[in-house]
Order: structure tokens, then sequence, then C-alpha cells
């Protein structure tokens, strides 16, 4: 995969004009589509969430898509997972042509709890606990928790399973030493914050690649679609957080 990197002043010009070409590449998540697949697709995500959760179609509520964004075909099956600890995020996958995008639950939206009626009282469940006290607005790293096994019966349904389940994430609220976390204890971090650059990757899995040093209009946190700007262009543009300062061009 060719990668260019423009940051040399004589190449400024040059990289409007490829970003401009790239983005208008067929294999892009986010080619030109029509209002039906959009809404084929948005059809399949609340038949997938209904039936994996135990509810049905017609309590799924989905977030409107940003009006710029056009959903390109995909011949085969979609692949739907909900990729975040506080499952109000599904991550639709197309395998070819390769794209994926995040779409946002809305609360009401039925999402089913696990029971434990006539669970075994014997049987134990993987979780995350604290190892110190965590103070709001803290993002975690891999030093302040620990993974443990606890009996499973009794224990919160929307406990954390594992470390990796926290990636990019923060707390919402002040947790003690000790206390096993919970989904809803936890938000994605941001990271991309207004007003600061950040790397933007277009071209991927279309055979090169263009990094291009973009400003943020808005906050994002990992897998939302964000407002950015080319500081030499001039040029509005529209991306998704896949790190801290890094986005991926639509």
């Amino acid at each position: 995969m060719l990668c260019l990197l423009f940051s040399h002043s004589r190449l400024r010009a040059l990289t409007a004009s490829l970003l401009l070409a790239v983005c208008a590449l067929p294999g892009l998540a986010f080619a030109q589509g029509n209002q039906g697949t959009q809404e084929k697709m948005l059809t399949q995500v609340k038949q997938w969430v209904a039936q994996t959760q135990n509810t049905t179609a017609a309590q799924v509520e989905i977030a409107p898509l940003d009006g710029r964004v056009q959903v390109q075909a995909c011949p085969k099956p979609l692949q739907m997972d909900l990729p975040f600890a506080s499952r109000e995020t599904v991550r639709v996958r197309c395998a070819q042509p390769p794209w994926q995008l995040y779409l946002r639950l809305q609360a009401g939206s039925g999402l089913a709890e696990v029971t434990q009626t006539g669970a075994d009282p014997t049987a134990t469940r993987q979780t995350v606990v604290t190892r110190h006290l965590i103070q709001r607005g803290t993002r975690l790293q891999p030093g302040m928790l620990e993974e443990v096994t606890l009996p499973a019966l009794g224990m919160d349904p929307n406990a954390v399973a594992s470390l990796q389940d926290l990636l990019h994430g923060e707390v919402v609220r002040d947790i003690p030493a000790g206390q096993v976390l919970r989904s809803s204890d936890i938000r994605r971090s941001i990271l991309v914050k207004q007003g600061q650059s950040a790397l933007m990757m277009v071209g991927q899995n279309t055979g090169f690649q263009i990094t291009v040093r973009v400003e943020a209009l808005q906050d994002g946190r990992m897998g939302e679609q964000i407002r950015l700007k080319n500081p030499d262009s001039g040029r509005l543009l529209t991306g998704t957080v896949t790190g801290p300062n890094a986005v991926r061009g639509l």
C-alpha cells in the first residue's frame, strides 16, 4: 500500500485535489448511493437489534444519519455487532466493497437485559473491578483496573466483562475502589477535540492511502462522525473518529 504524507508547503495545493479525487472512488465506505439503499440498511439493523435483544423492530429507534452520508450498496449480507460496552452503538460492516458505519441507538430502543432466572449458583463470570478510587471524567487506563472472576449469581447484568470493553472509555461518576464496573458507568472518551488538529486517512483499502492534517470543528468520540476543515484549502470535510487525534475520511 502506498502511503503519502502531505506536509511540505509545495504540496499543499496537490493535497486538496487528490483528496477530492480519492473521496470519489467507488471502494470507499460512503460512496454515492440512493435513499432506498440507506432505508434497506436501517431496516436490517432494526431487525438484527430486535432479534438479538429480545424486542421488536418497531421499538428500535436509530438516531438520524448526517444528511451528507449516502450509504453504498452491499451485495453481500451486512455484518452487525455492538462494539462498545455501553451497547448504544451498532457497527455495520460490508465485506465487499469494504466499508463500515456506526449507528447510534436512541434511548428507549428496548435493549434487553440478561436475566438470571434459574442460574447455576456455582457459576462464575469474569468482570472488571477498580483498583482504587476513580474520579468522574477520568479516562480509563489498564493500571486502574483488574479482571477478576466472581460468582455470576447476583452480579449486575450490565457488568463489564473485560478490559478490552473499556478501550477509549471514561467514567461518568466517581467509582470507589474494588467496585465492579458496569456499562452505565462508562462512556467513550473524547478522542478528537474541537479546534485541535488531527490526522485524516483517506483511501484505505483502495490500493493507496493519503494522510492529511485537518482541523476538528467539533469534539468526537470513537466511531462518531465529525465535521473537519482542511486548513490549507478551507474545504469542509466529514470523517469518522478512529483513535486519539485520528479520523478516517468518508
